[in-house]
This record gives C-alpha cells, structure tokens and sequence, in this order.
C-alpha cells in the first residue's frame, strides 16, 4: 500500500531500482540494453489503453491491464516513454526514435497494418514487422497456404471473400469451424456440423465486412510455439506451451480470451514430450523464412494426443505479451522474467534497425 501512494516519478524510480537488483545472468540470447542508449533514446508506448490505470476496461476487459503492464514495464526497464493512445500521434511525424505500437484492433477492417504503415511513412523505427508481413501473418488462410508450400501440414480449409461469391465446398469434414479471416482473440468464430450452417454464419460474418475462413474441424489441443528476437539478430524458438482446457472439444470464446466472464488463468502447460517437442521447433523453423525478420510472435498448431496429429493452424506477430500469456509464461519456464522478456524483444528490435550506439549487452556474455 505503501508504494501505491508514492507519486508516480517515485513510483518509476523504485521499479527500476528493483528490475535491475533483480536481473541476474540467465540465459546467453537475452538482451540488456545499454545504459546509455536508454538515456539517449526517446520511446513512444502507443495502445489504446496505454493511459490506464490498471483496470479492466468494460469493452477490451483485460487488455487494458495488459497495456498498463506494458507501459509500466518499459519505465520500469529505464526507457524514456511517452505514451499515445489514438492513430492520430502517427499522421505527422511523432517525436520519437523509436515505437512500441500495440494499437492493433482500431475498430476497422485490417487495422492492424495501419500503426506500421504510417510509421513506415515517417520512416520511424517501430516494434513489430513490416506492414507486409504484418498482413500476411493477420491473413489466416494465406499463412495455411505458406505452410503447404513450405510441407507443414494444415487442416483442410476455404476462403470466402465479402462481397465475392461463396463458391462450392472444395472438401467434407464432419465439422467445420468458421470465423473471420483476419480476427482476434477469437472474436466471431463458430463450429458448425454442415456447409449449411457454415454459409449460415458466413453471411452474419460479410455483413459485418468480413471475409470468412471454413476449416476442417480438428482434434484436439492447441500448442502455441513462442518465436521471439534475441541476441545475434536470429529467430528465438521459446519452449512450447499447450492449452489443456476441461473440455477440448468446446471453442474459446472472446468473452473468455479478453476476461469479459470469470474464466480464469489461462490452463497453459509446458510440452514435456521430447518428440512432439521436437515436431513442434521443426515445423516453426520451417515456416521461419516466410516471416523473419519480427520481434515476437506465436506460431499455433492444433495436436491430437490419441493420433499424434499435428496441425499448423496460425500465427500471430506482434501477438498479446502480457505476463498472464502464452510468451511470458513460456520464458518464465526457462528463468526469465516479464521484464527481462520486454528488454530482450525491444533490445532485438533496436538493434535489428540500427538504433542502438554500442553493442548489444548480453546478460549471460
């Protein structure tokens, strides 16, 4: 309590205080810093809620804990933030050397793109990926077509583009999941039994502005496998993680996935298997090339225990890195903290676009 009355320039000065008391040698990929290139460069936190006070918000539940966690972070690392909340920080030129953008859901089609495409505009270096990449990789069903070009196997799938025509079903499978191709959090997916129902949900979906993916249902949990920058400028596989929920055979829903409704922690667990473990690292290195370079994201597979079926499903750049996530919790299992986890993919992105004056601290050198 007590720190929570201190005022926040205070407040700022102890969590650094902390971070660095607590930051000990652990892994030789992660990144610090340097000092002096904290000092000299000027940081723009641009989120929706990135003036928030820590609290649900009504509408994005828990993103917007999410975002306080991430400006605070960035202070408590020793960077020198400044905080926006809006597109129009970006239409001229922000006076900043560099920008944490989380503003990905601006409430119309393909948002996701816009933060980096102005930024791009202004030549700005930014967190993240490219705008191109940034649109492959929000695209569903072209990352399942990159995947069957590079020899991932992916469920059977169809796109249907708003406003084209809703051609015939190209395959059959007992049941089919429809959602949004380029959504989030699963936001207006539904599992359907027939092509009846799916055109069904297609068409609430196009008047909405959507396009719409229909894939094969597939059995039965899915496996995040976190990709991260670190030092020497190459792709960071993170150890995999396993959602394991009490009922596998029922969808997320967004209520859930934003803590809209009491769900809980996500019920996230290590993968222990060396084999799976194994598949897993070889299917993401294979998609790998597609996409690299980016600072952080999560590649989704669907897996099937009773048949030892694995699916690429996804990937999500720039995807949700709050503390309670797949990334972070995936760190932790090999000692590294959220903080040090931020300073690690900041670090890379810094570095990888020429803004840092001296070279790259590496904790563990």
């Amino acid at each position: 309590m007590a720190f929570m009355a201190l005022q926040p320039g205070r407040k700022r000065r102890v969590m650094r205080a902390l971070y660095s008391a607590a930051m000990t040698a652990i892994h030789p990929r992660q990144i610090r810093i340097p000092a002096a290139d904290k000092a000299r460069l000027h940081i723009l936190f641009l989120a929706k809620h990135a003036r928030a006070s820590g609290r649900p918000d009504a509408q994005d539940g828990n993103h917007a804990v999410y975002h306080h966690e991430m400006r605070t972070t960035l202070e408590a690392i020793g960077l020198q933030v400044d905080v926006a909340d809006s597109y129009d920080a970006l239409f001229d030129r922000p006076d900043a050397d560099f920008v944490v953008t989380l503003l990905n859901r601006g409430g119309f089609q393909n948002s996701e793109m816009l933060a980096p495409l102005l930024l791009s505009r202004h030549a700005v270096p930014h967190l993240g990926a490219s705008p191109i990449v940034r649109g492959l990789s929000d695209d569903k069903y072209l990352s399942k077509l990159i995947a069957r070009a590079r020899g991932v196997p992916t469920m059977q799938a169809q796109l249907f583009r708003c406003g084209g025509l809703f051609d015939a079903p190209t395959f059959h499978a007992d049941r089919l999941v429809v959602k949004p191709n380029a959504s989030s959090a699963s936001w207006g997916v539904k599992m359907v039994d027939d092509w009846r129902q799916a055109q069904d949900h297609a068409d609430s979906l196009f008047a909405l502005g959507h396009d719409v993916l229909v894939e094969q249902w597939a059995p039965l949990l899915d496996v995040a496998v976190p990709v991260i920058g670190g030092s020497g400028g190459q792709p960071w596989i993170l150890p995999p993680m396993m959602y394991v929920p009490a009922d596998p055979h029922r969808e997320r829903s967004y209520e859930e996935k934003r803590g809209l409704v009491d769900a809980g922690d996500d019920p996230l667990i290590l993968v222990e298997d060396a084999d799976l473990r194994a598949r897993l690292e070889a299917m993401t290195a294979a998609l790998l090339p597609e996409l690299w370079p980016f600072d952080y994201g999560r590649f989704e597979f669907r897996y099937d225990p009773a048949s030892g079926q694995l699916l690429f499903m996804e990937v999500n750049l720039s995807c949700n890195l709050w503390s309670k996530k797949t990334i972070s919790r995936s760190a932790a299992s090999i000692g590294i903290d959220h903080a040090a986890l931020v300073e690690t993919i900041v670090g890379h992105s810094l570095a990888r676009q020429g803004l840092l004056s001296n070279a790259i601290v590496r904790v563990a050198a």
